[in-house]
């Protein structure tokens, strides 16, 4: 059986230009699905770490419960971006030109955050890691509320500007509770003792199986539908370039699905202590 790209340079000229820009536009949803359910979970865990660590040594349990995810999930960020430059590079200038305030926000958050949590345990002090865990906070409330000022202008179909004010605050608050929902649920599978309960508290009856399941369904949806706004069809690169990029994303397609099922599998009963090595 041909592979995939040689199928594809088999095709005549024009509906192989067809094809590879319908697989560009694919692996953008691609990429962009698999980030906002996965890193959405441990934003979300990470948005309400006050309230399911009470103490020093709780709140390091609940990070341990998504330290061994976060730097894969954030990889599904890196390869969306390299597809918006490399495939669609009129829509990744527009799309940042118009919204330029709210991708500085959300960057400055998620650099706040990853700060924090790698410069955590490099002090020794209760101070230094209440200041780490605040950083966690606040840059994870901060990327959740910018995703949802920049999806507030998709989803109204305008994303030339940016969202107004009531309008933007309105979805970005929506956006904020599903990963803070998100979180909750990754939270009940990973943890135990106090924080558990805590997470389980809010999860109620559903179980945080079902809850997870449900808000990852939720989380997915939420560059799905703002996709249509962008019109990412509509704005592919030359055919040159696009046949170049497509079969080397689909060839990395395997090997960041098989990474992510590693890491899952490898780091998949819940936690107990304060280490996930």
């Amino acid at each position: 059986m041909p592979t995939l790209p040689t199928t594809v340079g088999l095709l005549p000229p024009r509906h192989r230009g067809a094809v590879v820009d319908t697989l560009a536009v694919c692996l953008l949803a691609f990429f962009a699905t698999g980030y906002f359910v996965l890193a959405g979970a441990d934003i979300g865990t990470g948005m309400v770490l006050p309230y399911l660590g009470g103490s020093d040594g709780e709140r390091r349990l609940v990070i341990a419960s998504f330290a061994p995810f976060f730097l894969g999930n954030e990889v599904w960020l890196v390869a969306t971006a390299g597809v918006l430059v490399g495939c669609f590079p009129v829509l990744e200038g527009e799309l940042l030109s118009a919204q330029f305030t709210v991708v500085v926000a959300l960057v400055a958050g998620w650099m706040v955050r990853d700060a924090g949590l790698w410069l955590r345990g490099r002090g020794g002090g209760l101070r230094w890691r209440a200041g780490c865990d605040g950083a966690v906070v606040g840059g994870s409330w901060a990327v959740a509320l910018s995703w949802g000022w920049l999806l507030a202008a998709l989803f109204a179909g305008t994303p030339e500007r940016t969202a107004t004010a009531p309008v933007g605050a309105v979805t970005a608050l929506a956006v904020a509770a599903l990963f803070v929902a998100h979180g909750l649920g990754f939270a009940g599978l990973r943890l135990t003792g106090r924080p558990w309960s805590r997470a389980h508290r809010l999860v109620g009856r559903t179980g945080p199986g079902r809850s997870f399941a449900l808000t990852a369904v939720l989380m997915g949806a939420l560059p799905l539908f703002a996709g249509p706004a962008l019109d990412p069809s509509a704005h592919t690169a030359d055919g040159a370039t696009l046949t170049l990029l497509v079969p080397v994303l689909l060839a990395f397609c395997p090997l960041l699905v098989a990474a992510q099922a590693w890491t899952w599998h490898t780091f998949r009963h819940r936690v107990t202590r304060p280490s996930y090595l």
